[in-house]
């Protein structure tokens, strides 16, 4: 339920041990929210600081398995007097610019979140309401095959209800270009034989009211858009009050 998921490493004791990489491993699913602090950067060098961003990075990717990692933030987010390290960022104003600017963003971004929160959840529903319309599509065109079979017998119809499902790749293909709809919102196939096989006869299930399917097309082309305009209007004065 959380909105963002911080995790933190400290950049002069860099460890991905066994117990972080089981928690990172279970965070995977919701990637989209997982940031990374590198901290404590000023305690280490830059040449040892590029070395640590490096080795962060590739865990990172092994751990998480996906092509690009989660947005890593560099800082010193901690109330330790640093101003007498052997490091070299105090005699740097790049560098100090650097972590002001790391520092900025991190923070906008925390003061943005209820406004990406939003748009995450209309993202979400979006999903969602494509993958219904696209559930009760794939159960239509499956059950019109069986029906369409008006003088055979039961037997025959519980024959082709189990052809079709273990021919459901070449069904969804067929369903998709009947119906116009993209392949990628199509269920996960072995999980959709198993719940079909569940079904004694696909005959029993109602017929698709097309008036639920017209609800719904009306839902993405204008109840969705203005959702999407109201989230996207700026929250200036919250966020302004956070970042000073």
């Amino acid at each position: 339920r959380s909105d963002l998921i911080i995790v933190m490493f400290d950049a002069h004791k860099l460890d991905m041990s066994d117990e972080m990489s089981a928690v990172l491993d279970k965070l995977k699913i919701h990637q989209e929210k997982i940031r990374i602090v590198l901290n404590k950067v000023q305690q280490i060098d830059t040449q040892h600081l590029m070395r640590v961003y490096g080795a962060l990075m590739w865990a990172l990717g092994k751990v998480l398995n996906v092509p690009e990692v989660p947005r890593v933030y560099m800082g010193s987010f901690w109330d330790q007097d640093e101003t007498n390290t052997d490091a070299d960022w105090w005699g740097s104003s790049a560098h100090q610019e650097l972590l002001e600017r790391e520092k900025r963003d991190l923070l906008h971004e925390l003061a943005s979140l209820p406004q990406s929160s939003i748009m995450r959840r209309v993202s979400e529903l979006v999903k969602r309401a494509r993958v219904v319309k696209v559930h009760a599509y794939v159960i239509h065109y499956l059950r019109k095959q069986i029906a369409g079979w008006a003088t055979v017998t039961v037997w025959n119809k519980a024959e082709k209800q189990a052809a079709l499902i273990a021919g459901l790749e070449r069904e969804f293909i067929m369903a998709a270009r009947r119906y116009n709809l993209p392949l990628g919102d199509f269920p996960n196939v072995q999980k959709m034989k198993a719940s079909l096989r569940e079904i004694k006869d696909l005959r029993d299930i109602p017929r698709l009211n097309k008036n639920y399917i017209t609800d719904m097309e009306k839902i993405f082309s204008t109840d969705i858009p203005k959702l999407l305009e109201e989230a996207s209007k700026p929250s200036s004065r919250p966020a302004r009050r956070f970042l000073d």
